[in-house]
Protein backbone atom coordinates (compact mmCIF):
# COMPACT_ATOMS: atom_id res chain seq x y z
CA UNK A 1 0.00 0.00 0.00
CA UNK A 2 1.50 3.33 -0.89
CA UNK A 3 0.45 6.26 1.53
CA UNK A 4 1.35 9.72 1.18
CA UNK A 5 0.84 12.14 4.17
CA UNK A 6 0.64 15.70 2.66
CA UNK A 7 0.78 17.99 5.92
CA UNK A 8 1.97 15.52 9.00
CA UNK A 9 3.76 18.59 10.68
CA UNK A 10 0.67 19.75 12.97
CA UNK A 11 0.10 16.36 13.77
CA UNK A 12 3.51 15.35 14.93
CA UNK A 13 6.32 17.81 14.82
CA UNK A 14 8.94 15.23 15.93
CA UNK A 15 7.78 14.10 19.76
CA UNK A 16 5.28 11.14 17.83
CA UNK A 17 6.48 7.98 16.38
CA UNK A 18 5.06 7.34 12.91
CA UNK A 19 5.96 3.53 13.10
CA UNK A 20 2.85 1.90 13.42
CA UNK A 21 1.83 4.17 9.91
CA UNK A 22 5.23 3.29 8.15
CA UNK A 23 4.18 -0.49 8.94
CA UNK A 24 1.46 -0.52 6.60
CA UNK A 25 3.66 0.14 3.47
CA UNK A 26 5.32 2.42 1.49
CA UNK A 27 5.16 5.67 3.14
CA UNK A 28 6.51 9.70 2.32
CA UNK A 29 5.36 11.94 4.64
CA UNK A 30 5.92 15.75 4.15
CA UNK A 31 5.51 18.60 6.98
CA UNK A 32 3.71 20.66 4.24
CA UNK A 33 2.21 20.97 0.99
CA UNK A 34 1.41 23.86 -1.68
CA UNK A 35 -1.90 23.48 -3.36
CA UNK A 36 0.05 23.32 -6.56
CA UNK A 37 2.30 20.30 -5.34
CA UNK A 38 -0.64 17.96 -3.84
CA UNK A 39 -0.97 16.46 -7.44
CA UNK A 40 2.69 15.90 -7.85
CA UNK A 41 3.26 14.06 -4.79
CA UNK A 42 0.14 12.33 -4.26
CA UNK A 43 -0.10 11.17 -7.97
CA UNK A 44 0.87 7.66 -7.16
CA UNK A 45 -0.87 6.82 -3.46
CA UNK A 46 -3.57 4.52 -2.68
CA UNK A 47 -4.02 6.13 0.65
CA UNK A 48 -3.59 10.21 1.26
CA UNK A 49 -3.86 11.42 4.04
CA UNK A 50 -4.55 15.80 4.61
CA UNK A 51 -5.06 17.59 7.51
CA UNK A 52 -5.37 21.19 5.58
CA UNK A 53 -4.54 20.54 2.34
CA UNK A 54 -7.28 20.95 0.20
CA UNK A 55 -8.64 17.72 -2.46
CA UNK A 56 -11.28 19.31 -4.88
CA UNK A 57 -12.82 17.27 -7.01
CA UNK A 58 -10.47 18.48 -9.74
CA UNK A 59 -7.48 17.26 -7.82
CA UNK A 60 -9.34 13.54 -6.97
CA UNK A 61 -9.88 13.36 -10.83
CA UNK A 62 -6.27 13.86 -11.16
CA UNK A 63 -5.39 11.03 -8.45
CA UNK A 64 -6.34 7.80 -10.64
CA UNK A 65 -4.76 5.76 -8.32
CA UNK A 66 -6.12 6.96 -5.58
CA UNK A 67 -8.60 4.73 -3.30
CA UNK A 68 -8.89 5.77 0.38
CA UNK A 69 -8.54 9.36 2.22
CA UNK A 70 -7.80 9.86 5.59
CA UNK A 71 -8.19 13.41 7.39
CA UNK A 72 -6.11 14.19 10.29
CA UNK A 73 -8.78 16.03 12.13
CA UNK A 74 -12.17 15.61 13.10
CA UNK A 75 -13.63 18.21 10.65
CA UNK A 76 -13.11 17.32 6.96
CA UNK A 77 -14.47 19.96 5.01
CA UNK A 78 -10.82 20.28 3.14
CA UNK A 79 -12.05 17.12 0.74
CA UNK A 80 -14.55 17.00 -1.96
CA UNK A 81 -16.63 14.17 -0.42
CA UNK A 82 -19.44 14.15 -2.86
CA UNK A 83 -16.69 13.53 -5.71
CA UNK A 84 -14.93 11.11 -3.62
CA UNK A 85 -18.07 9.33 -3.21
CA UNK A 86 -18.57 9.63 -7.02
CA UNK A 87 -14.91 8.25 -7.38
CA UNK A 88 -15.62 5.22 -4.71
CA UNK A 89 -13.05 6.94 -2.42
CA UNK A 90 -14.51 6.25 1.01
CA UNK A 91 -13.16 9.41 3.09
CA UNK A 92 -12.70 8.76 6.72
CA UNK A 93 -12.18 11.24 9.68
CA UNK A 94 -11.22 10.74 13.38
CA UNK A 95 -14.27 12.17 15.37
CA UNK A 96 -12.60 11.45 18.88
CA UNK A 97 -9.11 12.37 20.26
CA UNK A 98 -9.25 15.83 21.64
CA UNK A 99 -12.36 15.87 24.16
CA UNK A 100 -10.82 15.99 27.55
CA UNK A 101 -8.00 18.50 25.96
CA UNK A 102 -9.94 20.82 24.36
CA UNK A 103 -12.08 21.19 27.06
CA UNK A 104 -8.86 22.05 29.52
CA UNK A 105 -8.22 24.64 27.36
CA UNK A 106 -11.64 26.09 27.61
CA UNK A 107 -10.87 26.60 31.34
CA UNK A 108 -7.85 27.73 30.36
CA UNK A 109 -8.61 30.32 28.32
CA UNK A 110 -11.55 31.21 31.25
CA UNK A 111 -9.35 31.29 33.86
CA UNK A 112 -6.42 33.51 32.23
CA UNK A 113 -9.30 36.04 31.76
CA UNK A 114 -10.83 35.91 35.23
CA UNK A 115 -7.50 35.30 37.01
CA UNK A 116 -5.11 36.98 34.60
CA UNK A 117 -2.44 34.76 36.25
CA UNK A 118 0.26 35.67 33.44
CA UNK A 119 -0.11 39.50 33.79
CA UNK A 120 0.14 39.62 37.55
CA UNK A 121 3.24 36.74 37.23
CA UNK A 122 4.57 39.29 34.88
CA UNK A 123 4.25 42.08 37.27
CA UNK A 124 6.35 40.57 39.94
CA UNK A 125 9.02 39.31 37.81
CA UNK A 126 8.95 43.15 36.40
CA UNK A 127 10.00 44.27 40.51
CA UNK A 128 6.05 45.15 41.08
CA UNK A 129 5.68 42.94 44.45
CA UNK A 130 8.68 43.78 45.51
CA UNK A 131 8.70 47.56 45.91
CA UNK A 132 5.19 47.63 46.45
CA UNK A 133 3.31 49.38 49.52
CA UNK A 134 1.44 46.34 50.69
CA UNK A 135 1.59 43.11 51.17
CA UNK A 136 -0.52 42.14 47.88
CA UNK A 137 -1.62 43.96 45.01
CA UNK A 138 -3.72 43.17 41.75
CA UNK A 139 -4.39 45.06 38.44
CA UNK A 140 -7.29 43.71 37.60
CA UNK A 141 -11.12 42.53 38.57
CA UNK A 142 -10.53 38.70 39.62
CA UNK A 143 -13.71 37.23 39.35
CA UNK A 144 -14.64 33.49 41.21
CA UNK A 145 -16.79 31.27 38.95
CA UNK A 146 -18.69 29.63 41.86
CA UNK A 147 -22.19 30.50 41.32
CA UNK A 148 -21.34 32.21 37.67
CA UNK A 149 -23.64 30.45 34.76
CA UNK A 150 -21.97 28.77 31.91
CA UNK A 151 -23.96 28.89 28.78
CA UNK A 152 -22.83 26.28 26.06
CA UNK A 153 -23.47 26.25 22.51
CA UNK A 154 -23.54 23.09 21.73
CA UNK A 155 -23.66 19.47 24.20
CA UNK A 156 -21.61 17.07 21.89
CA UNK A 157 -18.94 15.49 23.60
CA UNK A 158 -16.72 18.63 24.45
CA UNK A 159 -20.17 21.02 25.32
CA UNK A 160 -20.83 18.06 27.77
CA UNK A 161 -16.72 17.85 28.87
CA UNK A 162 -17.53 21.29 29.45
CA UNK A 163 -20.12 21.65 31.15
CA UNK A 164 -18.39 18.50 33.69
CA UNK A 165 -15.79 21.26 34.29
CA UNK A 166 -18.00 24.05 34.68
CA UNK A 167 -19.88 22.34 37.43
CA UNK A 168 -16.78 21.12 39.54
CA UNK A 169 -16.09 24.77 39.33
CA UNK A 170 -19.69 25.96 41.06
CA UNK A 171 -21.08 27.18 37.83
CA UNK A 172 -24.79 26.88 36.62
CA UNK A 173 -24.65 25.16 33.03
CA UNK A 174 -27.51 26.06 30.96
CA UNK A 175 -27.41 24.55 27.01
CA UNK A 176 -28.83 25.17 23.76
CA UNK A 177 -28.39 22.64 21.52
CA UNK A 178 -30.60 19.95 19.11
CA UNK A 179 -29.73 17.00 21.31
CA UNK A 180 -29.01 18.28 24.88
CA UNK A 181 -28.36 14.97 27.38
CA UNK A 182 -28.13 14.52 30.63
CA UNK A 183 -30.70 16.72 31.75
CA UNK A 184 -29.29 19.70 31.65
CA UNK A 185 -31.21 23.06 31.19
CA UNK A 186 -31.98 24.06 27.70
CA UNK A 187 -32.60 27.26 26.45
CA UNK A 188 -33.45 29.34 23.61
CA UNK A 189 -30.10 30.58 21.83
CA UNK A 190 -30.71 34.34 22.74
CA UNK A 191 -31.93 33.51 25.91
CA UNK A 192 -28.54 31.56 26.72
CA UNK A 193 -26.88 35.31 25.70
CA UNK A 194 -28.87 37.07 27.87
CA UNK A 195 -28.12 35.13 30.72
CA UNK A 196 -24.63 33.16 30.87
CA UNK A 197 -21.73 35.07 32.12
CA UNK A 198 -19.58 33.06 29.86
CA UNK A 199 -20.84 31.94 26.40
CA UNK A 200 -18.82 28.59 25.04
CA UNK A 201 -19.15 28.01 21.29
CA UNK A 202 -18.89 23.94 20.62
CA UNK A 203 -21.13 23.64 17.72
CA UNK A 204 -20.70 22.52 13.96
CA UNK A 205 -19.82 24.82 11.37
CA UNK A 206 -23.20 24.81 8.99
CA UNK A 207 -24.90 27.43 7.13
CA UNK A 208 -27.16 27.61 10.29
CA UNK A 209 -24.72 28.45 12.58
CA UNK A 210 -21.76 30.78 10.56
CA UNK A 211 -22.38 33.73 12.06
CA UNK A 212 -24.28 32.96 15.01
CA UNK A 213 -22.66 35.03 16.94
CA UNK A 214 -23.48 38.60 15.38
CA UNK A 215 -23.87 42.15 16.75
CA UNK A 216 -27.70 41.32 17.61
CA UNK A 217 -26.37 38.12 19.94
CA UNK A 218 -23.85 40.19 21.05
CA UNK A 219 -26.24 42.83 22.52
CA UNK A 220 -27.84 40.66 24.18
CA UNK A 221 -24.52 39.91 26.45
CA UNK A 222 -24.10 40.99 29.89
CA UNK A 223 -21.29 43.75 29.77
CA UNK A 224 -19.04 41.38 32.38
CA UNK A 225 -19.51 38.67 29.77
CA UNK A 226 -17.19 36.12 28.05
CA UNK A 227 -17.36 34.80 25.03
CA UNK A 228 -15.14 31.56 24.70
CA UNK A 229 -15.02 30.18 20.87
CA UNK A 230 -13.20 26.88 20.45
CA UNK A 231 -15.27 25.61 18.18
CA UNK A 232 -14.82 26.93 14.64
CA UNK A 233 -13.43 30.71 13.59
CA UNK A 234 -16.89 31.85 11.09
CA UNK A 235 -19.49 30.99 14.01
CA UNK A 236 -18.39 34.43 14.87
CA UNK A 237 -18.90 37.65 12.63
CA UNK A 238 -15.04 38.63 13.51
CA UNK A 239 -16.06 42.45 12.76
CA UNK A 240 -19.46 42.63 15.13
CA UNK A 241 -17.07 40.85 18.05
CA UNK A 242 -14.18 43.46 17.09
CA UNK A 243 -16.79 46.39 17.30
CA UNK A 244 -18.32 45.17 20.72
CA UNK A 245 -15.19 44.80 22.68
CA UNK A 246 -13.44 47.97 21.75
CA UNK A 247 -16.60 49.87 23.00
CA UNK A 248 -16.75 47.80 26.57
CA UNK A 249 -20.35 46.21 25.20
CA UNK A 250 -19.17 43.23 26.83
CA UNK A 251 -16.18 41.69 29.42
CA UNK A 252 -14.20 39.68 26.98
CA UNK A 253 -13.57 37.22 23.91
CA UNK A 254 -11.16 33.90 24.41
CA UNK A 255 -10.26 32.40 21.03
CA UNK A 256 -8.88 29.61 19.75
CA UNK A 257 -10.09 30.06 16.55
CA UNK A 258 -10.32 32.38 13.88
CA UNK A 259 -12.21 32.65 10.25
CA UNK A 260 -8.75 32.19 8.55
CA UNK A 261 -6.09 30.43 9.75
CA UNK A 262 -3.66 32.00 10.29
CA UNK A 263 -5.29 35.55 10.13
CA UNK A 264 -4.36 37.96 8.13
CA UNK A 265 -2.49 41.26 9.83
CA UNK A 266 -5.15 43.30 9.64
CA UNK A 267 -8.02 40.75 11.60
CA UNK A 268 -9.99 43.05 13.53
CA UNK A 269 -10.18 40.64 16.52
CA UNK A 270 -5.65 41.11 16.70
CA UNK A 271 -5.80 44.40 17.97
CA UNK A 272 -9.37 44.56 19.88
CA UNK A 273 -9.84 45.19 23.41
CA UNK A 274 -9.83 42.25 26.11
CA UNK A 275 -9.38 39.59 23.09
CA UNK A 276 -6.94 36.73 24.32
CA UNK A 277 -6.33 34.80 21.21
CA UNK A 278 -4.06 31.21 21.13
CA UNK A 279 -3.34 29.92 17.72
CA UNK A 280 -5.36 27.24 17.40
CA UNK A 281 -4.01 24.83 20.14
CA UNK A 282 -6.71 23.27 22.29
CA UNK A 283 -6.52 20.27 19.92
CA UNK A 284 -3.11 19.77 20.37
CA UNK A 285 -1.72 18.19 23.75
CA UNK A 286 0.75 15.38 23.04
CA UNK A 287 -1.92 12.66 24.78
CA UNK A 288 -4.58 14.05 22.00
CA UNK A 289 -2.57 13.96 19.20
CA UNK A 290 -1.27 10.74 20.03
CA UNK A 291 -4.82 9.38 20.00
CA UNK A 292 -5.60 10.78 17.20
CA UNK A 293 -3.02 9.04 15.28
CA UNK A 294 -3.56 6.13 16.24
CA UNK A 295 -7.31 6.39 15.06
CA UNK A 296 -5.82 7.49 11.57
CA UNK A 297 -3.39 3.85 12.01
CA UNK A 298 -6.73 2.09 12.61
CA UNK A 299 -8.76 3.86 10.09
CA UNK A 300 -6.38 2.65 7.09
CA UNK A 301 -6.11 -1.12 8.65
CA UNK A 302 -10.02 -0.98 8.41
CA UNK A 303 -10.01 0.31 4.77
CA UNK A 304 -7.32 -2.74 3.98
CA UNK A 305 -9.34 -5.44 5.39
CA UNK A 306 -12.07 -4.22 3.59
CA UNK A 307 -14.26 -2.74 6.40
CA UNK A 308 -13.70 1.30 6.80
CA UNK A 309 -14.75 2.88 9.66
CA UNK A 310 -15.47 6.39 10.87
CA UNK A 311 -16.56 7.22 6.95
CA UNK A 312 -18.03 10.20 6.37
CA UNK A 313 -19.02 10.57 2.87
Amino acid sequence: MTIVVLDGYALNPGDLDWAPLRALGEVAIHDRTPVDQIVARAEDAEVVLTNKCPLSAETLARLPKLKFIGVLATGFNVVDVAAARARGIPVSNVPIYGTRSVAQHVFALILAHTQRVETHAAAVRAGRWSGNADWCFWDTPLTELDGKVLGIVGHGRIGRAVADLGRAFGMNVIVHSRSAKDGVEQVGLDELFQRADVVSLHCPLTPETQGLVNAKRLALMKRDALLVNTGRGPLIVEADLAAALNAGRIGGAALDVLSSEPPPADNPLLTAKNCLITPHIAWATKAARARLLGTVVDNIRAFAAGKPRNVVN
